[in-house]
């Protein structure tokens, strides 16, 4: 009985201190008055008991101010709290490595206001920075997840940043408008953090393009939106994809990108979908090739960027074949978790690396949760038989 009483009270303490410190980071007087204070009762319990309170408490309030602090109350209390400390220090017993512990806590306050004033460029203090950029990345991967799908069709993909950072100049967007999929995979120049930017400012952009404009619309419209940008020596290149679910019909464009690649299920070969267009960005009215073709049973579209198929030392066509070669070990599974699989085992660790995969399933007679390797091997034989005659 004891115990329960004691955790329903840690849970109310908690929760108490949990309001006062949103209601502290909502009023900055609240918080500076309180961080004042909160000093000011250390300095005293400090000089009152030297032996249980070591000097090095000082830093926590200076902690607190940068996370809940302007820059200029956060100024005004560092140096309230070095005053403060640099007294308490000066009343302690000799010997004690005083010059030190000041340096120190100068040292952490230098610190804390460097990154206080970095934060305030954004016009917002502590920790509401970082919380926006998280918000922004979570639109940016949630703006990738692509739309439930009718039965007998899945569609996956991954993205994997260079460098494991969580920004990616890759991204990829996607809808459904009637029985039509379009999907666009994007990637803005750069890689890593440096182009996360503008991987954040063109998702939310190409997002809304996509599924209000026509299909072939789509990357002039982009195009003349990343114009508008005025970014110098910027771009980016994009495969844009459009599949009929019902008749399995696709149109493939794209603007200086990777072509994509189509698997033919019942001859089990590899075809590349050629769409020849110039890069988003750099010209003033470009036009793009299209490239038609059908997904039948079984059959699956594979979108991917530079970063899974080139290297300094593989060239794209390279890279291509050898994606295809570890794609097609996983037929046998109906292509179920290959993204991840692909982008884990092929995609560069020096650059970021994205894929798309649309596969039209076969019927449920003929393919269930997981095909057999010989019953994969008997249906493009199948098919191929159906080739020759």
């Amino acid at each position: 009985m004891s115990g329960s009483a004691g955790m329903a009270l840690a849970r109310r303490i908690g929760r108490r201190v949990e309001t006062v410190l949103r209601r502290a980071r909502r009023s900055h007087r609240l918080a500076f008055v309180g961080l004042l204070v909160f000093t000011l009762a250390l300095s005293g319990a400090a000089l009152a008991l030297p032996s249980f309170i070591p000097a090095s408490v000082f830093v926590i309030p200076l902690l607190l101010g940068g996370l809940l602090l302007r820059f200029r109350p956060l100024l005004a209390l560092t140096l309230i709290t070095l005053m403060l400390g640099s007294y308490v220090v000066s009343e302690r017993a000799a010997g004690l490595p005083k010059t030190g512990f000041v340096l120190t806590l100068g040292l952490a306050a230098w610190i804390v206001l460097t990154s206080a004033k970095v934060r305030s460029r954004l016009g917002v203090p502590g920790t509401r920075g970082e919380s926006m950029l998280i918000e922004l990345r979570d639109t940016l991967t949630a703006q990738g997840e692509l739309p439930d799908l009718p039965a007998g069709w899945l569609a996956e993909q991954s993205i994997q940043s260079a460098g494991g950072a969580k920004f990616s100049g890759d991204f990829v967007v996607s809808t459904t408008r009637g029985d039509e999929l379009e999907v666009a995979l994007v990637d803005v120049s750069g890689k890593g953090i440096d182009a996360g930017t503008r991987a954040l400012l063109l998702s939310g952009a190409f997002g809304g393009l996509l599924g209000v404009v026509p299909v072939e619309e789509f990357l002039p419209s982009a195009n003349q939106y990343l114009r508008r940008q005025d970014w110098d020596d910027d771009f980016a290149t994009v495969v844009h994809v459009a599949v009929n679910l019902v008749t399995g019909d696709f149109e493939v464009r794209t603007a200086g990108h990777p072509p994509a690649i189509q698997f033919d299920a019942w001859s089990g070969r590899w075809q590349t979908r050629d769409a020849d267009g110039p890069l988003l960005g750099l010209m003033e009215a470009p036009e793009f090739q299209v490239n038609k073709g059908q997904l039948k049973l079984g059959d699956a579209l594979f979108l991917y960027s530079d970063g899974m198929v080139e290297t300094p030392k593989r060239d794209i066509g390279q890279g291509t074949d050898r994606l295809a070669g570890h794609a097609e070990r996983l037929v046998a599974k109906g292509f179920k978790g290959a993204a991840d699989e692909l982008v884990e085992k092929i995609g560069g660790p020096g650059d970021d690396s994205a894929i798309v995969i649309i596969h039209r399933q076969m019927h449920s007679a003929d393919l269930g949760p997981e095909c057999p390797p010989d019953r994969a091997a008997q249906l493009r034989r199948r098919g191929a038989a159906l080739l020759r005659l």
